[in-house]
């Protein structure tokens, strides 16, 4: 079977690492390049590097921080925020990303999944989907989760695949740093129709809550925290470990 992978998230705003409680409240927690190093040395099987607060602000990604992030990192880096036109792919790549993730301006041009999928490969265009519940609906929110769409999640996300997305990062808002466990439900519903690996993003608050995501929603590859993670309250070789324990494939902490 495939390993299971477990990601640490970065959100990145004036080149430092936040954190926040559903997308608000944010707070300081280190410099990136100094995070990314660390999580690489710790076991993790991939790094996500989001600059929060680019599409809001309606700006490039910071390059420095992320040049500076990626010689840190010996793992596959997705890079997302600002990410607008096949011009922001080529300099990210450049930059040393591996994966390059869009969310706002895919929504506002869904034709640039299309583009960059066959420019650079499905396996580089990531599509992350920031999704919260509304009226019993499942929404996409867009410029850093401050935006309802009005556009049906499920939707959305089988049309990003179907134009040439290679994974999604299913972002829930509502579970977002509440520490609760993952969003098994609205994953659980992405799953049942994807053909496309999905990364799990959003309410870890213990090693326990991996191993509940990948037992309850087999179909998911991966999951992300940053929280858990970048506080101490869980090592990514425990979590691995608890999920070793649980019969739960996934690539040991060398």
């Amino acid at each position: 079977m495939i390993s299971k992978r477990i990601i640490p998230c970065l959100d990145v705003r004036d080149g430092r690492v936040v954190k926040g409680v559903r997308f608000g409240d944010l707070k300081d927690v280190s410099s990136p390049a100094e995070l990314a190093a660390f999580y690489s040395d710790c076991g993790a099987d991939e790094l996500v590097f989001y600059d929060i607060t680019a599409s809001a602000e309606n700006r490039s990604l910071f390059t420095e921080c992320l040049i500076e992030t990626a010689s840190k990192v010996f793992i596959p880096l997705t890079v997302g925020g600002g990410i607008n036109s096949l011009e922001d792919f080529d300099r990210v790549l450049k930059c040393g990303a591996d994966k390059v993730s869009v969310n706002s301006c895919a929504v506002r041009n869904p034709g640039l999944i299309d583009e960059a999928a066959r420019l650079y490969g499905s396996q580089c265009v990531v599509l992350s989907a920031d999704v919260k519940r509304v009226n019993g609906s499942y929404h996409v929110f867009v410029r850093g989760g401050r935006e309802d769409t009005g556009l049906d999640a499920l939707s959305w996300i089988k049309e990003g695949i179907d134009r040439g997305a290679g994974e999604i990062v299913l972002n829930s808002m509502d579970t977002d740093g509440v520490k609760q466990g993952f969003d098994l439900p609205l994953l659980s519903a992405v799953c049942a129709f994807s053909t496309v690996p999905v990364i799990a993003s959003g309410g870890a608050g213990c090693a326990q809550d991996f191993v509940t995501l990948f037992s309850e929603c087999p179909k998911v590859d991966a999951g992300l925290a940053a929280s858990i993670f970048h506080f101490g309250e869980v090592t990514i070789s425990e979590v691995k470990q608890l999920m070793k324990n649980n019969g739960i494939p996934v690539r040991e902490v060398v």
